[in-house]
């Protein structure tokens, strides 16, 4: 046999074995979903990754005329839903949203966690990234004379651990935000954490504690119902939802910054050709107008990145909020 004839025949025996590897990988993406879809929220309901998780849903549900349901599985600063979805069998109809404590902080902060951030999942898009904002009681700011930041400081001062600041739980960046505030400024809080967003706001307004660092999504309608008194954003930059509240730098602790994040996660072993579905429908989804307008109207940017994208950028937010673990010295067992 001639040579060429050999290679062109090498070349048509490869090509074919190449498509035919890629029809069922193909196949899969056109069918998906056939049925119901989940998107684990390992929070309760009424904080940003409840929000973010249940935006998501409406729209897949619409671009997929199938069902997308949120479950809320609460507990261990996100590590009980988060382990659930780890053990969710890798077909695509489990999901979870994931959130910058799940999958970035929780592993410098437990000593032991029951599910891999890494090994466990499969990125499939960040879905936005929100600041984290200072609020106080007002009753409690009022009868103190805080109306800033720096007043803030001063009455911590002055008295060490008598103020409470509630978190959405051990772990998470609303109590690591608190954690390097204290040690960029030399104060001393007594830390009170909560199952989520919405019993610890619950809890700052009926005066129960006295301040939080959260999410700004969760908290936007209390802050615009005078119910908490927003004192600065934890962002290098203002929100444009809040344009007359400063950054934690502006309002005198240079240096200082921290954010959140939250994002769409599936069980280790999902097929490539399905996630790269449920991304690309999620970052079209976030691109509507409606649904931008949305989100940024509660402190949110829409992303939608790639899951090499969201990959890396995982990769960088566990680096930089290990510091931070270490330097707070917060540790959970």
């Amino acid at each position: 046999m001639h040579a060429p004839i050999a290679r062109r025949r090498l070349i048509a025996a490869a090509t074919l074995t190449a498509i035919a590897l890629a029809l069922p990988a193909a196949q899969a993406q056109a069918d998906y979903p056939e049925r119901d879809v989940k998107i684990i929220v390992p929070f309760p309901a009424g904080g940003t990754t409840d929000i973010a998780a249940r935006v998501v849903a409406a729209e897949l549900g619409k671009t997929w005329n199938k069902p997308v349901v949120v479950d809320n599985k609460a507990g261990a600063g996100g590590n009980v839903g988060t382990a659930e979805a780890a053990r969710a069998t890798a077909d695509g109809y489990t999901l979870l949203m994931g959130t910058v404590s799940t999958h970035a902080i929780n592993q410098s902060v437990y000593s032991k966690l029951p599910y891999d951030p890494v090994k466990d999942f499969v990125p499939v898009t960040l879905v936005i990234p929100v600041p984290n904002i200072l609020e106080v009681n007002p009753k409690f700011a009022d009868k103190h004379g805080i109306r800033t930041v720096a007043d803030l400081i001063k009455y911590l001062k002055a008295n060490p651990d008598s103020v409470n600041m509630a978190s959405t739980g051990n772990g998470t960046s609303t109590h690591l935000s608190g954690e390097l505030f204290q040690t960029m400024t030399g104060t001393r809080m007594t830390h009170v954490p909560y199952k989520g967003s919405s019993p610890a706001l619950t809890d700052v307004m009926g005066g129960s504690a006295d301040l939080i660092f959260d999410n700004l999504p969760s908290s936007m309608g209390y802050i615009k119902g005078g119910k908490l008194r927003p004192l600065a954003v934890t962002t290098a930059a203002r929100s444009p939802a809040l344009p007359d509240v400063p950054t934690m730098a502006e309002a005198g602790v240079k240096g200082y910054e921290a954010s959140s994040w939250f994002g769409l996660l599936a069980p280790a072993g999902t097929p490539p050709a399905i996630v790269e579905k449920i991304q690309r429908d999620v970052a079209a989804a976030l691109q509507q107008a409606p649904v931008r307008a949305q989100l940024q109207a509660q402190g949110a940017t829409p992303s939608g990145n790639t899951p090499a994208q969201f990959k890396q950028f995982m990769a960088q937010e566990t680096a930089k909020w290990a510091k931070v673990v270490q330097a707070s010295g917060a540790k959970v067992d």
